[in-house]
């Protein structure tokens, strides 16, 4: 199988998104693996993992444990989250 990903090439569709988030300042919640959230917006972010801030308290999120992110906006229009 040679695909971009089994080369380890990107898109770079995760950097601009993330790049977005950050530059809009997006407050976003992380759902991790065993069900954890946790809020805040992004302030860095490198290949294993995000940094979020949520007032004066850091996270270090390593993408491995993510089982999916959103928008906090997503979420207060009343969208369903699917788990």
């Amino acid at each position: 199988m040679d695909t971009a990903a089994a080369r380890g090439e990107s898109s770079h569709a995760e950097a601009f998104y993330f790049q977005k988030q950050i530059h809009s300042r997006t407050v976003m919640i992380f759902v991790l693996e065993d069900g954890e959230q946790i809020e805040g917006t992004i302030e860095w972010y490198d290949r294993n993992a995000i940094k979020v801030r949520h007032g004066a308290l850091r996270t270090l999120i390593y993408k491995a444990g993510i089982k999916y992110l959103f928008k906090t906006s997503e979420l207060h229009a009343g969208n369903t989250i699917m788990k």
